[in-house]
């Protein structure tokens, strides 16, 4: 690796076979996403006890039916599957986890990978853009995966037809990340399995939060645009259109604190009204790789990553694993529940429109654990939307 890029992952606490299967067991229940997730685990401090404490926390929440909650079995079948794929699941506190990924707020609490590994832990640019991309289009993408790998970068898309083929193909040689919308068994579209082949066999590695066996759908699409923006340091924009899923992932990009690069084209084409909407906005011109590895090079050189906002460690007493997690107040929930005039305080303070959850805690004057443990219940009972930016409303048909 070139001086210009140094890698800042290798540290973490590995998982125990008993707390993989917990961690996936937990994800995979309804109702539990990475937010909640990370929440469950800070309330009751191991993956094992928030699964025991899910129905009641379900039915506190005001949910009036049963919760379901994955099986032990359901959890090894999938390890099974994985293993049988060639892939396995890294936790977010384990040293083989995108060190950048960390500390975006909704992390994967659990990734599949397939593929070089150590390909993950390099500090990475997301290239992305138009599907039906023009000649010099894929060729430029080509041109800037190709130099700024050389340099020292991992280069990440989303396999995608277009932008993201060239920009992965480009980089095969010096490492490169395919992000799945389904589980690494479904990739998508058919025609780059072959693609995908060639990049877990080598120098890549695919990595995907969904199930084995999970088709994807247009709505798991954004998902994946979230990863890409997730693991990369910046994200490289080539050719985009004015709705398209390339100005989601900027956006996410722009949300995490990444840096983005934008091609400028032509007005005339209709694939770069996105790409000139985002030069508008601030997004850096770029017309050639050293723009970019010029613009990364101070965050590749420092390591971002000595304070992560989230790390797993071992707990031997129950075989359990506390994630610790900045929640914002910087305040744990409390262990006991808030009674039910709290509780109401809370709800009649939520409606349909996103709020910030320290503008609920102002406006209740109630602690912050209390607010906290009461969104997870009514989370769980499926009575709350997560909006971007931490923000919360409440599900009124709910």
């Amino acid at each position: 690796m070139s001086d210009s890029a140094k890698a800042p992952g290798g540290r973490g606490i590995a998982l125990t076979d008993r707390q993989r299967i917990a961690w996936l067991r937990l994800i995979r229940s309804d109702n539990v996403g990475p937010v909640t997730f990370r929440d469950l685990i800070n309330h009751v401090g191991s993956a094992e006890t928030a699964l025991e404490m899910l129905p009641e926390l379900s039915r506190r929440g005001g949910s009036t039916r049963a919760i379901r909650i994955a099986t032990v079995a359901e959890a090894e079948r999938e390890l099974a599957i994985a293993a049988r794929c060639g892939a396995r699941f890294v936790g977010i506190g384990e040293p083989d986890y995108p060190a950048a990924l960390r500390q975006i707020d909704g992390a994967p609490p659990l990734l599949a990978v397939k593929g070089r590994v150590a390909t993950g832990t390099a500090p990475a640019l997301g290239i992305v853009g138009a599907r039906n991309a023009s000649i010099s289009g894929a060729k430029f993408a080509a041109l800037i995966a190709r130099d700024v790998g050389r340099a020292g970068y991992t280069i990440i898309s989303g396999l995608a037809r277009g932008i993201d083929t060239a920009a992965h193909r480009a980089s095969l040689d010096t490492g490169t990340i395919a992000v799945l919308a389904g589980g690494l068994d479904m990739p998508y579209p058919p025609e780059n399995i072959s693609l995908l082949e060639e990049i877990t066999g080598g120098q890549g590695l695919a990595i995907s939060e969904m199930p084995f066996g999970w088709e994807p759908r247009a709505r798991d699409f954004p998902r994946r645009n979230r990863l890409i923006a997730g693991v990369a340091l910046g994200l490289a924009v080539i050719e985009a259109a004015s709705r398209s899923g390339s100005l989601i992932t900027a956006r996410y990009a722009a949300d995490f604190g990444r840096l983005v690069f934008a091609v400028p084209g032509s007005p005339l084409d209709p694939r770069c009204h996105g790409t000139n909407g985002l030069l508008k906005d601030g997004a850096v011109v770029t017309t050639e790789a050293r723009d970019i590895l010029e613009a990364l090079a101070p965050l590749s050189r420092i390591d971002l990553f000595d304070q992560p906002q989230a790390r797993e460690a071992e707990d031997e007493a129950d075989g359990g694993a506390a994630l610790e997690t900045d929640l914002g107040s910087g305040t744990r929930p409390a262990a006991q529940p808030p009674g039910e005039r709290e509780r109401e305080t809370i709800i009649d303070a939520l409606g349909p429109t996103p709020v910030d959850i320290d503008d609920i805690i102002r406006h209740t004057d109630l602690p912050a654990s209390a607010v906290y443990l009461v969104l997870l219940e009514l989370d769980l009972a499926g009575r709350l939307h997560r909006h971007p930016g931490g923000r919360v409303s409440l599900d009124l048909l709910g």
